[in-house]
């Protein structure tokens, strides 16, 4: 990297969903950007969410409309965009009458069904949990239930392919660097980025700056631009754990708890089950958030109030906590603070903006990023229109988005792949998946197997194309490897990618 890079249109601080998003849509508007991060690309927030693309159905309660319109409606957009990391996944609510009535929820359901101009989604059903195969886990006592539809996403995933696309674009990308100073000069923002590896300094001039860092918004604006803050962003931790999965089929599950919050029960990784949410205040560092012990008692609780077959912390074999970097809005109670998002644009009439973005969701970051574009666009009179809605993303161009017929055929390109493996590339990397595997003829030219589906050609091909640093990156970020080898082939793979590393260095 150079000591001094030339001017650019768009310094962008942040590499999860919203940054990236925006990197994405600024680069393919015409803009030169840089994509500025201090860890690994979703290293925090944005890789430890429920991995859901939903409207938000317990967001209709705090009466937020235009939130769950929005998110309905991105929920079809995203589907087409990337049907390898977001596919259609059915919700199976067991109604309990001591919480909530059942015609508050069939009101709920009847206008998530149609506030989004829903097409692609089945609607909403009536469910016998005595005689429907999907009440068999449901603990008797619950007689009746809805069913309606969301959809999954890796939200990892999301996030890479959204940087991919804008470093195809031409924007820049820089994982494991920090801006560390940014302060108006003539007219510019003058920055210096620290590389978190070698410790060198680099500087940059930016005719705008986009503050997407999420927790650390507020750091962005006091700490390293030297301005006064006018919004706080209210910190809200929520956990997660997986535990092996313990009922048949392919639905999902939504109970609510006697204290109004909702948990989400969703199949994972095949023979998992990712339970959560929780919704508490936090005060920490961001960097240091986890799972406490009372969070995990209270999520197997939840569940073990619905479902025959009781849960025990013991079965507990992962557990992740991320940190939601709310607008602080004033609500008393942590769920019912607004999942919208609101920006700050700090605009002096010397020119050199700063856009601040707090909150937001998985779901809306691709409108979030119009939003944004919209807020600096006067500053920028040559920008082209809004162009992400019909845009697929890296590896999403699949045929008429149908993963089955795309997934049968890569298997019939590449027979000598065992199905776990197909499944696996093609569900992680789409139509690039070719790419992988480009002149592969047989299980050898995959190289060293280090457990699981992990082989040596894919964590080479993360390395070459997608950032991917540390092992870390590839196990819990690029892929879920890392829940699929034991502790001595994670060690393994670890000594291996840090000497690959090394001597590339």
């Amino acid at each position: 990297m150079n000591d001094t890079l030339d001017i650019v249109d768009l310094f962008v601080v942040g590499g999860g969903i919203n940054g990236a998003g925006i990197a994405r849509d600024a680069s393919g508007r015409g803009l030169s950007v840089i994509l500025c991060e201090k860890d690994d690309l979703a290293q925090g927030t944005s890789s430890r969410s429920g991995k859901l693309v939903h409207g938000g159905l317990r967001y209709l309660e705090y009466y937020e409309f235009r939130l769950v319109r929005e998110a309905l409606i991105e929920r079809e957009v995203l589907l087409e965009s990337a049907p390898h990391i977001i596919w259609p996944m059915r919700f199976v609510l067991p109604h309990s009458p001591e919480d909530r009535p059942a015609w508050l929820i069939r009101l709920g359901l009847f206008l998530y069904d149609h506030l989004g101009g829903r097409k692609r989604l089945p609607g909403t059903r009536t469910l016998n949990l005595r005689t429907a195969p999907e009440g068999a886990p449901i603990k008797d006592a619950f007689k009746r239930g809805f069913e309606y539809s969301d959809c999954w996403v890796d939200d990892a995933r999301l996030v890479l392919l959204n940087a991919l696309d804008a470093k195809e674009r031409g924007a820049k990308v820089l994982t494991r660097t920090a801006c560390v100073v940014a302060r108006r000069e003539n007219g510019l923002w003058s920055i210096e980025m620290q590389d978190g590896r070698a410790g060198a300094v680099t500087k940059v001039r930016a005719r705008a700056l986009v503050n997407a860092a999420g927790p650390w918004v507020n750091d962005i604006v006091s700490r390293v631009a030297g301005q006064n803050r006018t919004r706080n962003v209210r910190l809200v931790k929520g956990s997660h754990v997986v535990v092996p999965k313990f009922w048949e089929g392919r639905q999902a599950y939504l109970i609510q708890n006697n204290d109004k919050r909702v948990i989400f029960v969703n199949p994972y990784q095949n023979d998992m089950a990712l339970i959560g949410t929780t919704d508490i205040p936090y005060d920490g560092r961001p960097e240091e958030v986890v799972a406490d012990a009372s969070e995990i008692d209270y999520l197997i609780k939840v569940v073990n109030r619905y479902f025959k077959q009781q849960l025990t912390p013991r079965d507990v074999v992962y557990s992740f906590s991320g940190v939601r970097p709310l607008y602080d809005d004033n609500a008393d109670n942590p769920s019912a603070v607004t999942r919208d998002y609101i920006f700050e644009l700090d605009a002096p009439s010397g020119g050199a903006p700063m856009l601040s973005v707090f909150g937001g969701k998985i779901t809306t970051f691709r409108k979030l990023a119009e939003h944004a574009l919209e807020k600096i666009q006067p500053f920028f009179p040559t920008m082209k229109k809004a162009w992400t809605a019909t845009a697929p993303l890296p590896g999403g161009d699949l045929p008429n988005a149908d993963f089955e017929q795309f997934l049968s055929d890569l298997h019939a390109e590449f027979s000598w792949l065992s199905p776990s493996l197909v499944k696996h590339y093609a569900r992680c990397y789409g139509t690039r998946a070719r790419q992988l595997l480009a002149n592969a003829r047989g299980e050898a030219d995959l190289g060293r197997h280090f457990g699981s589906d992990l082989y040596e050609r894919e964590a080479r091909f993360l390395r070459d194309t997608e950032w991917a640093t540390t092992a870390a990156d590839i196990l819990e970020r690029r892929t879920k490897h890392g829940l699929h080898i034991s502790a001595a082939e994670r060690k393994i793979f670890e000594d291996w990618f840090d000497k690959i590393m090394l001597a590339a260095a």
